[in-house]
């Protein structure tokens, strides 16, 4: 992806988010475009219009924290697109051989250590992806509750692509437009910070070649963290779940996240997901009886 292009669209679409009354600015005549102009951005900021003008076209080059953090408070920036506004400022004050670095990241295994962690989550499917939504591991039920998305045959597995490219995925998830928006949103912000991931961006060009609904909200520009919420999801054998999610980060391994699911107690979906429990427990006890029957 092109830094330039990312700074100069991420900055006019955000600027373009923000009224006058919202800025504090007195509101008179017609206004030609939506949101604030380039001169009231650098009037509130504190800098020239030139300069912004050159902000904005993509050149954050020798641009300091000082001037972004008056541009994230003019712009009404939340914590995801200020974290992203300054990622692609530190990209702009990289060297070559840190990008070249950053391209290169080989993906580390699954330690057996937090394979047995997994495994002893019994009540809680719970499942671990990378920032290009590769499905790294899991717990049996995490397994359970994510087959059709293990089914693809496409691999490593990975939920932006199933979400997008697989049908499937509209009934998998009743709440698809929204988990979309969601899933675009978080990849960008991956994007942000890791500019050079040949993985990462090789997915994103492929998703936008072949999503006409990712190629639209790409060009959004918007960003978020994954960090909490619910999950509905409409599983093949048990029916309709309402999952709440914790995401947690795992420093150990770079750019993983581990997600768990919980139902509230008592419920249809808590029911639902001891039913699932069963069920992945029985596929498991299947696969290790057909593993033990072989020579």
């Amino acid at each position: 992806m092109d830094s330039r292009t990312e700074v100069r669209e991420f900055l006019r679409s955000r600027r373009a988010k923000v009224t006058p009354d919202q800025a504090g600015l007195p509101v008179s005549g017609h206004r030609r475009v939506p949101g604030l102009r380039r001169e009231e951005v650098a009037l509130l900021a504190g800098v020239s219009v030139d300069y912004y003008a050159r902000l904005e076209r993509g050149d954050l080059a020798g641009v300091s924290d000082e001037v972004l953090d008056a541009i994230v408070g003019v712009l009404r920036l939340d914590e995801a697109e200020s974290t992203h506004l300054f990622n692609l400022a530190r990209e702009a004050r990289s060297s070559p051989s840190r990008r070249r670095r950053a391209a290169v990241r080989p993906e580390p295994q699954i330690r057996p250590s937090l394979q047995r962690f997994l495994d002893a989550i019994t009540g809680a499917p719970t499942w671990v992806r990378n920032e290009r939504m590769d499905f790294i591991a899991a717990n049996p039920l995490g397994r359970a509750l994510y087959a059709p998305l293990l089914e693809d045959p496409v691999r490593p597995a990975n939920n932006a692509r199933y979400f997008f490219l697989n049908p499937a995925a509209m009934t998998f998830y009743p709440d698809w437009d929204r988990n979309a928006d969601d899933i675009v949103a978080t990849l960008r912000s991956y994007a942000g910070r890791n500019p050079h991931d040949k993985g990462l961006t090789d997915l994103i060009g492929e998703l936008a070649t072949r999503s006409e609904d990712f190629r639209t909200r790409w060009a959004a520009q918007n960003v978020r963290f994954h960090r909490t919420g619910l999950k509905r999801i409409h599983h093949p054998v048990v029916g309709e779940l309402e999952l709440s999610y914790e995401a947690m980060e795992l420093p150990a391994n770079p750019g993983w996240t581990m997600f768990s699911y919980t139902a509230e107690p008592n419920s249809p979906t808590d029911e639902r997901l001891r039913l699932l429990a069963s069920y992945a427990a029985t596929v498991e006890a299947a696969k290790a009886a057909e593993t033990a029957d072989k020579p």
